[in-house]
Protein backbone atom coordinates (compact mmCIF):
# COMPACT_ATOMS: atom_id res chain seq x y z
CA UNK A 1 0.00 0.00 0.00
CA UNK A 2 1.14 3.42 -1.10
CA UNK A 3 1.48 5.77 2.24
CA UNK A 4 1.33 9.73 2.04
CA UNK A 5 2.52 11.86 4.70
CA UNK A 6 1.58 15.35 4.24
CA UNK A 7 1.14 18.56 5.97
CA UNK A 8 -2.12 20.37 5.27
CA UNK A 9 -0.39 23.93 4.56
CA UNK A 10 1.96 22.36 2.25
CA UNK A 11 1.59 22.84 -1.39
CA UNK A 12 3.40 20.27 -2.34
CA UNK A 13 1.36 17.93 -0.33
CA UNK A 14 -1.24 18.56 -1.98
CA UNK A 15 0.23 18.51 -5.72
CA UNK A 16 0.89 15.08 -4.46
CA UNK A 17 -2.15 14.21 -3.49
CA UNK A 18 -4.23 15.35 -6.55
CA UNK A 19 -1.45 13.64 -8.57
CA UNK A 20 -2.08 10.19 -6.87
CA UNK A 21 -5.86 10.64 -7.34
CA UNK A 22 -5.67 11.74 -10.82
CA UNK A 23 -3.75 8.34 -11.64
CA UNK A 24 -6.31 6.39 -10.00
CA UNK A 25 -3.73 5.54 -6.89
CA UNK A 26 -4.81 3.85 -3.99
CA UNK A 27 -3.19 5.68 -0.43
CA UNK A 28 -3.26 5.94 3.05
CA UNK A 29 -2.84 9.55 3.57
CA UNK A 30 -1.63 10.96 7.33
CA UNK A 31 -1.37 14.33 8.30
CA UNK A 32 1.77 14.38 10.39
CA UNK A 33 1.68 17.25 11.89
CA UNK A 34 -1.65 16.50 13.91
CA UNK A 35 -0.04 12.63 13.86
CA UNK A 36 3.36 12.85 14.37
CA UNK A 37 5.84 10.09 13.49
CA UNK A 38 6.85 7.90 16.41
CA UNK A 39 10.40 6.87 16.16
CA UNK A 40 10.20 3.02 14.46
CA UNK A 41 8.18 5.22 11.43
CA UNK A 42 11.05 7.52 11.10
CA UNK A 43 13.49 4.50 11.07
CA UNK A 44 11.35 2.97 8.21
CA UNK A 45 11.66 6.18 6.31
CA UNK A 46 15.11 6.36 6.85
CA UNK A 47 15.72 3.01 5.69
CA UNK A 48 14.54 4.06 2.32
CA UNK A 49 16.62 6.76 1.48
CA UNK A 50 19.50 7.36 -0.64
CA UNK A 51 21.40 9.92 1.54
CA UNK A 52 20.27 9.29 5.19
CA UNK A 53 18.96 12.33 7.02
CA UNK A 54 19.99 14.77 4.30
CA UNK A 55 16.74 13.40 2.15
CA UNK A 56 14.78 13.90 4.58
CA UNK A 57 15.74 16.85 6.53
CA UNK A 58 13.97 20.17 5.48
CA UNK A 59 17.16 22.61 6.10
CA UNK A 60 14.59 25.60 4.92
CA UNK A 61 12.13 25.33 7.84
CA UNK A 62 12.40 27.28 11.10
CA UNK A 63 13.11 24.57 13.78
CA UNK A 64 16.21 23.29 11.22
CA UNK A 65 18.03 26.99 11.29
CA UNK A 66 16.58 27.78 15.05
CA UNK A 67 18.24 24.43 16.42
CA UNK A 68 21.65 25.17 14.18
CA UNK A 69 22.85 21.35 15.03
CA UNK A 70 25.15 19.45 12.41
CA UNK A 71 22.57 17.32 11.14
CA UNK A 72 25.54 15.16 10.04
CA UNK A 73 27.31 14.67 13.06
CA UNK A 74 24.29 13.25 15.30
CA UNK A 75 23.91 9.45 15.91
CA UNK A 76 21.14 7.44 14.37
CA UNK A 77 18.83 7.72 18.21
CA UNK A 78 19.61 11.56 18.75
CA UNK A 79 18.64 12.48 14.90
CA UNK A 80 15.47 10.52 15.40
CA UNK A 81 14.63 11.71 18.99
CA UNK A 82 14.81 15.45 17.46
CA UNK A 83 12.40 14.85 14.69
CA UNK A 84 10.23 13.22 16.86
CA UNK A 85 10.50 16.25 19.44
CA UNK A 86 10.05 18.58 16.26
CA UNK A 87 8.16 16.99 13.55
CA UNK A 88 8.57 20.33 11.38
CA UNK A 89 12.08 19.31 10.45
CA UNK A 90 10.88 16.51 7.89
CA UNK A 91 10.20 17.55 4.22
CA UNK A 92 7.15 16.94 2.88
CA UNK A 93 5.17 15.38 1.41
CA UNK A 94 6.68 11.73 1.77
CA UNK A 95 5.36 8.86 -0.71
CA UNK A 96 6.42 5.81 0.03
CA UNK A 97 6.04 1.88 -0.07
CA UNK A 98 7.72 -0.84 0.73
CA UNK A 99 10.48 -0.66 -1.55
CA UNK A 100 10.47 3.44 -2.76
CA UNK A 101 10.54 6.52 -1.32
CA UNK A 102 9.38 10.06 -2.66
CA UNK A 103 10.19 13.10 -0.74
CA UNK A 104 8.79 16.36 -1.94
CA UNK A 105 6.61 16.92 -4.46
CA UNK A 106 7.96 16.10 -8.43
CA UNK A 107 5.74 15.46 -10.81
CA UNK A 108 8.97 12.77 -12.70
CA UNK A 109 10.13 11.22 -9.97
CA UNK A 110 6.57 10.24 -8.81
CA UNK A 111 5.74 8.35 -11.93
CA UNK A 112 7.85 5.57 -10.64
CA UNK A 113 4.49 4.57 -8.45
CA UNK A 114 2.64 4.51 -11.28
CA UNK A 115 1.80 0.56 -12.27
CA UNK A 116 4.34 -0.94 -14.51
CA UNK A 117 2.09 -1.62 -16.95
CA UNK A 118 1.29 2.51 -17.30
CA UNK A 119 4.67 3.47 -17.61
CA UNK A 120 5.01 0.50 -20.58
CA UNK A 121 2.17 1.61 -22.28
CA UNK A 122 3.14 5.69 -21.67
CA UNK A 123 6.20 4.89 -22.65
CA UNK A 124 5.27 3.18 -26.29
CA UNK A 125 2.93 6.06 -27.15
CA UNK A 126 5.62 8.26 -26.38
CA UNK A 127 8.06 6.19 -28.63
CA UNK A 128 5.17 6.66 -31.16
CA UNK A 129 5.17 10.44 -31.12
CA UNK A 130 8.46 10.86 -31.62
CA UNK A 131 8.80 8.51 -34.71
CA UNK A 132 5.82 10.46 -36.59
Amino acid sequence: MLNLYVAPSSASSRKARAWLKAHDISFRERNINSNPLNADEIKQILRLTENGSEDIISTRSKIFKKLDIDFDSLSLSKLVSLVVKYPDLIKRPIVFDDKRLEVGYNEEEIRRFLPRSIRETELKELESQLEA
